[in-house]
């Protein structure tokens, strides 16, 4: 396809005003969410080609999700497309003002490949909630998947309205050389940057959506049974390709000992360690990938699991012991199985550690010491995170999803990503009969009194 042409074709139709009605939006978005549910059995289908992905797995973790911010906007774009009132103070008077929430026009939406409908289709489905176009890439490492939503959107959308563009790296570069009017983009730091410098060219404002290695905090009077737990699972879902999953772990050396041994028996009690794919997890995507994440294995200290599969690109859930912050480990994102443990004496030496590398996209602190939870929530900075648990922050839409610094710009999901990608378009609506003579020349001092009397 035409890349220029489906983006004047985009333009032209953003240009008649239909997407900014937003009873066109709502209608659009019932009209996603009845695709995706006539046909689950697709997408169950391509994303189990490509991953070996469970559908029970499918839905908690891609599908419900969707399904749950459709809905969020379909209960609030009415209340949040409408102009808001703001006031206007003395210097105006009798002006009123106002705040006009707007669609931004032609929105680019890349998506990744660890999560490809939920990091594919939220943002798009999000753009157009806000009343935009969208053109979606999707990522073309999961070729099932991509060509699935192809299908399910290309055909039931006109393409001058929303369109999925499939390709790799050079049809990538070739949608990035246009201008448009957003770009949203989830992936790599390095990728992000290419995103960030081609956006610049047109001054495209963009929401990048990047990673990190997500530091886990276990101090000693946690509970080990459910901080085992939820590490475990959060973790290890989708083989641990998920890009807020604990990178790894800081934990006190008084309770290391334990801590491992309940890792292990919950890893025990959740995954078939062995050489085979089960039910319950899933491939890494490609042999690239998995190549790189069996020499991390080999490279460290390995405390459990470690059996790996080349054939079936399948690598079991490991826990390495006696890292250091210097090992090829941490060196950067894991972006897999493996779970290295890091055992600390000095909470403040650690912290120091922590914040001497690039701000993580999140941080999880298990701990019943209120006072040194709320230190270090205060004294990081990172995305977004939880207090005895991890990953679950996802799952609130009221709660903003994004990085900071290296791990990303902008936020999304529910008001935060309606916000995204909308402008809010400031208005001061004067009347015509009243007009004070006091900003207008002569100016005198009794005229800097009163505005000082205003102001101050």
């Amino acid at each position: 396809m035409d890349i220029k042409k489906l983006l004047t074709q985009q333009r032209a139709f953003f240009n008649t005003d239909q997407t900014k009605n937003v009873e066109f939006r709502l209608r659009q978005l019932k009209r996603v969410k009845t695709i995706l549910k006539e046909n689950e059995h697709l997408l169950y289908e391509a994303i189990y080609k490509d991953f070996k992905k469970s559908q029970f797995e499918t839905y908690t973790t891609e599908l419900s999700l969707l399904y749950h911010e459709i809905n969020q906007f379909i209960k609030n774009i009415k209340k949040w497309s409408k102009r808001k009132k703001v006031a206007t103070g003395m210097a105006n008077f009798p002006a009123k003002s106002y705040i006009i929430p707007e669609p931004l026009g032609v929105t680019l939406v890349i998506g990744a490949w660890n999560y490809p409908y939920q990091l594919s289709l939220l943002p798009a489905i999000t753009s157009i909630a806000a009343g935009n176009t969208v053109i979606l890439k999707p990522s073309e490492l999961p070729v099932n998947t991509s060509k699935v939503m192809a299908k399910l959107i290309n055909d039931n959308f006109p393409e001058n309205y929303f369109h999925v563009f499939e390709g790799g790296v050079e049809e990538t570069n070739l949608l990035l050389e246009n201008r448009f009017d957003k770009i949203f983009f989830t992936g790599s730091i390095p990728v992000g940057k290419i995103i960030y410098k081609a956006a610049a060219k047109h001054l495209t404002p963009v929401t990048l959506e990047l990673g990190g290695k997500s530091p886990t905090f276990v101090l000693a009077d946690a509970d080990l049974k459910i901080t085992a737990k939820r590490i475990v699972w959060s973790k290890f879902i989708n083989a641990g390709q998920t890009c807020i999953s604990p990178d790894y772990v800081l934990v006190d050396k008084h309770i290391e000992q334990p801590f491992l041994e309940a890792l292990k028996m919950e890893i025990e009690a959740s995954f078939e360690n062995k050489q085979a794919i089960g039910e319950n997890y899933l491939q890494i995507i490609n042999t690239k990938n998995h190549e790189r994440l069996s020499k991390l294995i080999e490279s460290g200290q390995v405390y459990f699991g470690g059996n790996i599969n080349q054939e079936e690109r399948f690598i079991s859930p490991t826990i390495l012991h006696n890292v250091s912050f210097a090992d090829e480990v941490m060196k950067d994102e894991i972006f897999g199985p493996i779970l290295p443990v890091i055992s600390f004496d000095n909470l403040e030496n650690t912290i120091k550690e922590v914040k001497a590398r690039p701000k993580p996209l999140s941080c999880y602190v298990y701990s019943k010491n209120k006072k040194a939870i709320q230190h270090l929530l205060k004294t990081l900075s990172f995305g977004g995170g939880a207090v005895n648990d991890s990953v679950m922050h996802l799952t609130n839409s009221k709660l903003p999803f994004g990085g900071v610094g290296y791990s990303g710009i902008g936020s999304y999901h529910g008001k935060a990503g309606f916000d995204s990608f909308t402008h809010y378009k400031s208005i001061l609506d004067k009347p015509f009969w009243f007009e004070p003579n006091i900003k207008y020349p002569p100016y005198s001092n009794w005229k800097k009194a009163i505005i000082k009397w205003m102001i101050e």
